[in-house]
């Protein structure tokens, strides 16, 4: 129960950070220009996540729905602790809206939904979805790459970082680049303004499940592992970094 608990709380920390800080920057990037406020927030998006997951990842580390659906696929961690990730992630997520609904001026909140993401009008919702998923895909494939992989460089949660910050540079003017299905949920129960949600769960989910399997079957080695790299069970850290 302890080591439930343990990792519950690393999910609901580091998820809130994203949504707080990620949210904040959206809520005030009207004083910036159209430009500038991308920039602003992609970073902002980028280096919380970076410093969340490099905090989190000897515990945990997924901070997202669609990393830990990834993990469950490839059965690198059990049910029972995904479901405990989620209920973590996104009651982190919906905790974070209602800190910012709190503590950011309610003119600015109410304009921003308080940095909820949503779709352009430009595209129809398939499209959204496969913007989603190709995004989530290649941030999911870092994560395996990365964290996950014993032969691929451990840089912490920078990589990852990054990969979001490139992610909503690449499709934010299009989705807002959400990534992640708590990101978008916490903010969306707050302000009652679910438009794009389907968006938001489909391709998030589809992109990490798709990238998780195929970097599990192509690239991970099938020898058999070092000591520090055993399989998971309930008694052990669940983390990134364990294969």
């Amino acid at each position: 129960m302890r080591d439930s608990w343990r990792h519950f709380a690393a999910e609901f920390i580091g998820t809130f950070g994203l949504v707080f800080i990620g949210g904040g920057a959206i809520i005030t990037s009207p004083m910036l220009s159209q430009q500038s406020a991308l920039i602003g927030i992609a970073f902002a998006h980028g280096l919380i996540l970076a410093i969340m997951v490099t905090a989190t990842m000897r515990i945990s580390g997924h901070l997202n729905p669609a990393v830990t659906a990834g993990f469950l696929v490839t059965k690198r961690i059990t049910p029972m602790f995904a479901v405990i990730y989620w209920i973590a992630q996104f009651t982190g997520a919906i905790v974070a809206a209602y800190a910012l609904s709190a503590l950011y001026p309610s003119s600015i909140t109410t304009l921003t939904r308080l940095g909820g993401q949503s779709i352009s009008s430009d595209i129809n919702m398939i499209q959204a979805i496969g913007l989603e998923a190709v995004a989530t895909f290649f941030l999911v494939f870092a994560v395996f790459g990365t964290a996950v992989d014993p032969r691929g460089p451990k840089v912490g949660g920078f990589a990852i970082g990054l990969t979001v910050t490139a992610g909503i540079l690449g499709i934010g003017p299009l989705t807002g680049g959400s990534m992640n299905p708590a990101r978008s949920f916490g903010p969306a129960v707050v302000t009652h303004i679910f438009e794009g949600q389907t968006a938001y769960w489909i391709g998030p989910l589809l992109g990490g499940i798709v990238a998780a399997l195929l970097y599990d079957t192509l690239f991970l080695p099938r020898e058999p592992e070092p000591p520090d790299h055993g399989a998971i069970d309930e008694q052990g850290d669940h983390g990134v970094a364990v294969v």
